[in-house]
């Protein structure tokens, strides 16, 4: 898609990805709306982005809705809808809290399913949607099942989405490995098992705008060329 001049939602923009997303559409020239649930955190990458800030939960699927009505208003339509959100949680499958598998499902799977609905129906001529799942969807992780299982749920839910909607909107599925963003250390349950070296969160942010501008439908991780790449 051409960024310049593109309406774009970037939600989870109080996060690492988010922020350095948002602002990399800034400079592409591309009119940036920016939601998140910190408020605190989203406020600066706002005003870096010339906007307001649009605090949500993605808990709340009906706030998700009108958090993607207000950045449409906003911008007086919309092209592009970004997904930077997530949360983790750790430990054995039978030691799940039900509340921590609950809110896992509702920010990594029912939260992001909410806003896509909501921007589709705003995309005028074509559109895009990029939303951030993990590799977890193709290699689940002992002591991470319900973590895979939401990231492995939404993974799924997008290619269909794709198939459904391949006249309409480009979707871009984004499933990088794990990332020194700090995700790890800030889990609902749990301590996280032994991971690999993170990969920078800059290549995600890099490597997801060249997507966008290509028209890419995924970011993946090559295993073999260990370098994250876009397809």
């Amino acid at each position: 898609m051409e960024l310049s001049g593109a309406r774009a939602l970037v939600v989870g923009a109080s996060g690492v990805l988010g922020s350095g997303i948002a602002r990399a559409l800034v400079e592409r020239g591309a009119t940036v709306s920016v939601a998140g649930r910190d408020a605190g955190r989203l406020a600066p990458v706002a005003q870096a982005c010339g906007t307001e800030p649009l605090v949500l939960d993605l808990v709340d699927t009906d706030a998700c809705r009108e958090v993607v009505g207000a950045a449409a208003a906003a911008m007086g339509g919309l092209d592009l809808l970004v997904v930077a959100t997530g949360v983790a949680g750790f430990g054995p499958a039978t030691d799940a809290d039900p509340a921590v598998v609950e809110e896992l499902f509702a920010v990594n799977t029912l939260g992001p399913m909410a806003l896509v609905r909501a921007a589709a129906g705003r995309f005028e001529d074509g559109g895009t949607v990029a939303v951030l799942s993990a590799i977890l969807a193709e290699l689940p992780t002992n002591q991470m099942a319900e973590y895979s299982a939401t990231k492995a749920a939404l993974s799924t839910w997008l290619t269909v989405l794709r198939r459904e909607n391949r006249r309409a909107f480009t979707v871009l599925d984004v499933r990088p490995p794990h990332l020194d963003t700090g995700l790890a250390e800030r889990s609902l349950a749990g301590e996280p098992p032994k991971l690999p070296a993170p990969l920078p969160g800059q290549v995600v942010v890099d490597t997801v705008v060249e997507a966008l501008a290509s028209g890419a439908t995924e970011v993946v991780w090559d295993a073999g060329a260990k370098e994250l790449v876009a397809r």
